[in-house]
């Protein structure tokens, strides 16, 4: 398993830990394939949900941008 993948796993398991939801492993694969690099960078592979800025960023850059 790649470093990626093993990405991937975390991120399954945190939602169904934290969040108490199975995830759709398709649609989770796609939203961190297009991610890029930045799920590989501490700093970038986080939000700040409590700063404003970075949450609209976010929505522009990525939801609006690359998911359509």
């Amino acid at each position: 398993m790649g470093k990626r993948d093993d990405l991937i796993a975390k991120y399954a398991k945190d939602l169904e830990e934290k969040c108490g939801m199975k995830p759709d492993m398709k649609l989770l694969t796609a939203v961190t394939i297009a991610c890029g690099p930045s799920i590989y960078r501490n700093d970038a592979s986080t939000v700040s949900a409590t700063q404003k800025g970075e949450l609209e960023t976010v929505k522009k850059s990525f939801l609006i941008k690359k998911l359509g």
